[in-house]
């Protein structure tokens, strides 16, 4: 793995260090999906509909995945 570095508002900065590694790693599975792709010939916008999409194929509700993301263990 490489470090990169991102410039981000403060605040985003400071949410960004004080949470936990579950969260950090629900970030980097973002970037993956975002670079490894088609997805960078695309809007952020196209991005997230086609990402929204996918996962609604494969059975992810907006309710399961409010529950990932709310999911502070």
């Amino acid at each position: 793995m490489e470090t990169i570095n991102i410039k981000v508002e403060p605040e985003i900065a400071k949410l960004y260090q004080e949470s936990d590694n579950n969260k950090k790693e629900k970030l980097n599975t973002l970037i993956k999906l975002f670079f490894q792709s088609d997805f960078t010939q695309k809007s952020l916008t196209e991005v997230m509909t086609e990402i929204s999409d996918k996962v609604q194929q494969r059975g992810l509700t907006p309710e399961i995945l409010e529950s990932i993301l709310n999911d502070d263990e």
